[in-house]
């Protein structure tokens, strides 16, 4: 019984004293960092591959990648955290690029930016008592 808690012991001791790095989303190197002159959907997709997100709506590429390492059972850092986002035009040219490093979350600026309703058009009055009222009753009968 001794030995096995000795044995349970080292187990213990030696599974931390190994690091383990895990790696989320696209795997970039320095190679990819530094060569980020993308012209059009095309060279984008050959250097970086297919995106991890796409935003069928704004035609936006989104491409997550992170970086961590597990140096102990306890202890875990995230060396990095990327997420860069590639707006395209009609003609697929790259109009617009962002990155946002989520190690930062506190330091990233929410847009004001909202999507326009443009399905439905209120008046004053439908704003204000837009509830209010009867509503007509939809057959439940074909």
């Amino acid at each position: 019984m001794v030995k096995l808690i000795i044995y349970i012991c080292i187990f213990f001791i030696l599974a931390n004293c190994s690091n383990k790095t895990t790696y989320s989303g696209k795997i970039l190197d320095n190679n990819d960092l530094t060569n980020i002159n993308f012209v059009d959907k095309k060279n984008l997709i050959s250097s970086l591959g297919y995106p991890s997100f796409v935003d069928p709506i704004e035609k936006k590429f989104f491409y997550f990648s992170e970086k961590t390492e597990k140096k102990s059972i306890l202890k875990k850092e995230i060396k990095y955290s990327y997420v860069f986002v590639f707006k395209f035009n009609k003609n697929d040219k790259i109009i617009d690029t962002k990155v946002f490093n989520t190690k930062e979350i506190e330091k990233i600026n929410f847009s004001n930016d909202k999507t326009s309703n443009d399905i439905v058009k209120r008046g004053l009055l439908e704003k204000i008592f837009g509830g209010v009222g009867t509503q007509k009753e939809l057959p439940t009968t074909p």
